[in-house]
């Protein structure tokens, strides 16, 4: 009887690379995370609106700040790398603090923040900042786009009344693919 147990480890030296590497692959196939998405949302939503007020000259990107915990990683990054809206390069920046926000276009709050959401809201009203987010009943509580999982697929709410007092005019292409458009709120 032959022992083939030093042709195994050999065997298993020479696989085993090859089999993380197709899992890895497979994991790819599978689908995007649910941040990907995500991030490919926020960083295409500002193609769907119009802003009442310009950005001003000296602002020359076009600007998508993540307040709070960033949970995106690097798919925000990857997604604005090379895009622009209305010939203004997309940039994703990160801000700890609602203060810095001027001159944001869009404002992601992180769910980290939760706890000040309203404080946050309030402090953004007289921006023309796009809010989003994925804190649950972001939208019923003044935030303009709330991103939520119905299934297993990331969709979105809108509160167009938040939108409104904003100054900012969402599409309606945009307003078709929400699952919920709210007309009132805060």
């Amino acid at each position: 009887m032959t022992d083939f147990s030093p042709n195994i480890g050999m065997l298993l030296r020479r696989t085993l690379p090859v089999l993380v590497m197709a899992s890895c692959a497979v994991a790819q196939l599978s689908g995007p995370t649910d941040y990907q998405v995500k991030a490919a949302y926020v960083s295409n939503f500002g193609r769907f609106v119009d802003w009442a007020r310009p950005p001003a000259p000296d602002r020359p990107n076009f600007t998508i700040c993540v307040l709070g915990d960033d949970p995106f990683g690097s798919a925000l990054d990857t997604a604005v790398a090379g895009e622009s809206i209305r010939r203004l390069p997309l940039v994703a920046t990160r801000i700890s603090r609602v203060t810095e926000a001027e001159g944001c276009r869009i404002v992601f709050v992180s769910t980290a923040l939760a706890p000040q959401l309203g404080s946050i809201l309030a402090a953004l009203r007289g921006s023309s900042a796009l809010t989003v987010s994925d804190i649950p009943q972001f939208a019923a509580r003044g935030g303009m786009i709330e991103l939520l999982l119905v299934g297993k697929k990331v969709r979105f709410e809108i509160n167009i009344g938040a939108a409104d007092r904003a100054g900012l005019t969402l599409s309606s292409e945009l307003l078709k693919l929400a699952v919920t458009v709210r007309k009132a709120s805060r």
